[in-house]
């Protein structure tokens, strides 16, 4: 009596770690990925942030407000 399944469970043992590391590696690099794109979204949102406010204290103070003469 052959078992071609006995063979076939054999190869899947002896090449379970190589694969497993690769679906690792891969997982990883997804995780790393979508790490640097959301910390870059992070920038622009804090960037645009920091415009606003810039943008915002510029408005509120005027540009043609009296200078006060030097003290002598």
């Amino acid at each position: 009596m052959h078992l071609p399944i006995v063979p076939n469970l054999a190869a899947a043992a002896r090449n379970w770690s190589v694969e497993s590391q690769q679906v690792s590696r891969r997982n990883a690099m997804l995780a790393s990925t979508q790490c640097a794109q959301r910390r870059a979204e992070r920038q622009e949102v804090a960037d645009y942030f920091a415009i606003q406010q810039t943008s915002q204290r510029s408005a509120s103070t005027p540009n043609d407000a009296p200078v006060r003469a030097a003290q002598r």
